[in-house]
């Protein structure tokens, strides 16, 4: 009897499903929320903004019609207060599009 073949596998090992982290990223902070400048003052402008622009840009681009929920900074501001308060940096996403679309993008700018 011959010798056993093993069958290369057909799904992607764990490091090449996980995506990886953009340096300086907010993933790899021990600081809260909070401490991140996203407080009290943020949730109030975030509400305002949302209720000012409540559609996804993404999912308008796509030509759905989707409730955003996220108020996203266009350029990501890295702790830049004035950056993060610009609210011309600012878009209205929905959750599935900020989690992935718009991190797929940051990561390929990383990569660039």
């Amino acid at each position: 009897m011959g010798k056993l073949r093993m069958l290369k596998p057909k799904t992607k090992t764990l490091k090449e499903r996980t995506a990886t982290v953009a340096p300086g990223s907010w993933r790899t902070s021990s600081q809260t929320s909070s401490q991140r400048g996203y407080g009290y003052k943020w949730q109030q402008a975030r509400l305002v903004h949302l209720q000012q622009h409540p559609l996804c840009i993404y999912c308008e681009r796509a030509g759905r019609v989707t409730e955003a929920t996220v108020v996203d900074h266009v350029v990501p501001h890295r702790g830049d207060e004035a950056l993060f308060w610009d609210r011309s940096n600012w878009q209205s996403l929905c959750k599935p599009c900020h989690d992935s679309t718009k991190r797929r993008e940051e990561l390929l700018a990383v990569d660039l």
